[in-house]
């Protein structure tokens, strides 16, 4: 604006100049506006590149600036345009929801109060519901059912491992991240829920009745030939003395040899799986993971072993911890793993509360096997491939007949 001002006033000067002297001060003028269109240039040149570095330097807070002028604009059209009235509130959590799903990974995600104490609920292995296990299918993002407890409402209901939920209640869940679907399936012991699935082509609506579940993660029995089975349904709190308890009940009945089944089994907590894999392991290497300073922390087991042979079975929805117990067992050669390639989540996440009770879960590191192998998107190949016929493939219980993946793990046990 100064120069601008000075600029004028130097006009006005040679106006009065060109009055009096005109050839030399027409000559004088040109130098003189050449010179001013010289300065001009250099000081837009100036100019520009400042903002350029201010622009740089200040990045985050313009984009954050950006961010809040659009969402004011937003408000502005809901307030004066949107037929009903607002709930704030919603509104407000919608955002934290939308910022984490938009980071793009089905892991990251947002709690509410509720939804965070409901998740704490889930991990300590007791819940109202209606006794499924659900992961999201990597390509679809939909939430899929991958395990269904013998006689919970879910199994009485009808469900079937591969239902794709897709609406609860008739409210659409297809974008919500999984902890919130879960708590809307959740609640009261004896109240109603209408469930939509996706049974392949059909779409279908299913009313259960919730019941207090209790999860039993571990099952176990004795086969044939002294060989231990033990199932682990999902790495809950309660697992590790489930685990210990059935363990120490087959060795007392004095097996030779175990299976440990981890199919359809969507993982759970570290510190669980880390306890049982030290159970299993040799002294050594469990996992390690790596976080985003490129620093992380390593997992070992101690000398206590299970020094006996060992078979895991594992398919497409053996994820997370059971990938963890699965890669370290293959990688120290100490048990096969048969059945079908694993789902391939190789990443571990924190919970971070926050001050009004909500919470963030969010992925902080990759992990890798003790052969250095992060199987995120990748999965765990087993020793022996073996798929189910596909008209069993869903079904919630086998025959020890139809299970062709067990009896391939009793074949190879064998001959140990």
């Amino acid at each position: 604006m100064i120069e601008n001002s000075s600029d004028e006033a130097n006009k006005g000067e040679e106006i009065k100049q060109n009055m009096i002297e005109p050839k030399k001060i027409k000559k004088e003028a040109y130098y003189n506006y050449f010179i001013g269109f010289l300065s001009a240039i250099l000081v837009m040149i100036t100019f520009n590149n400042i903002n350029k570095i201010i622009i740089s330097y200040d990045a985050d807070e313009v984009q954050s600036g950006k961010v809040q002028n659009k969402l004011n604009l937003i408000d502005k059209y809901l307030k004066e345009y949107y037929v009903d009235n607002v709930n704030n509130e919603k509104v407000e959590e919608g955002i934290y929801k939308g910022m984490l799903y938009g980071v793009g990974d089905p892991y990251t995600s947002y709690f509410t109060k509720n939804e965070i104490d409901k998740f704490t609920e889930q991990m300590s292995g007791q819940y109202a519901g209606i006794g499924v296990v659900v992961e999201t299918d990597p390509e679809t993002r939909l939430l899929t059912i991958t395990t269904v407890f013998e006689g919970a409402p879910g199994a009485k209901a009808g469900l079937l491992i591969g239902d794709k939920i897709i609406k609860v209640n008739e409210e659409d869940i297809t974008l919500m991240p999984v902890e919130s679907v879960i708590q809307r399936i959740k609640g009261k012991a004896g109240t109603k829920l209408m469930l939509s699935v996706l049974r392949e082509t059909e779409s279908l609506d299913i009313e259960l009745v919730r019941k207090l579940v209790e999860i039993p993660t571990v099952k176990y029995r004795v086969l044939k030939d002294n060989m231990g089975y033990i199932q682990i349904v999902s790495f809950d709190q309660i697992t590790i003395s489930q685990f210990d308890e059935a363990l120490k009940s087959l060795k007392e009945k004095n097996i030779k040899s175990l299976i440990i089944d981890v199919r359809n089994n969507p993982g759970g907590a570290l510190e669980t799986v880390i306890s049982i894999a030290d159970t299993i392991l040799p002294k050594g290497l469990i996992m390690y993971t790596e976080e985003k300073s490129g620093q992380g922390r390593t997992y070992e087991s101690d000398e206590r072993s299970l020094n006996m042979p060992l078979a895991v079975l594992v398919n497409e929805n053996s994820a997370s911890a059971s990938e963890v117990l699965a890669g370290a067992i293959k990688a120290h050669k100490v048990g096969i793993l048969v059945g079908t390639k694993t789902f391939g989540k190789g990443v571990v996440q924190k919970i971070f509360p926050l001050s009004d009770g909500s919470a963030l879960k969010i992925t902080i590191s990759k992990y890798f096997t003790p052969d250095k192998v992060c199987i995120q998107g990748i999965g765990i190949e087993p020793n022996y491939t073996v798929e189910l016929p596909k008209e069993i493939k869903n079904k919630i219980s086998l025959t020890d007949k139809e299970d062709v993946q067990l009896q391939k793990a009793i074949e190879l046990l064998k001959t140990k």
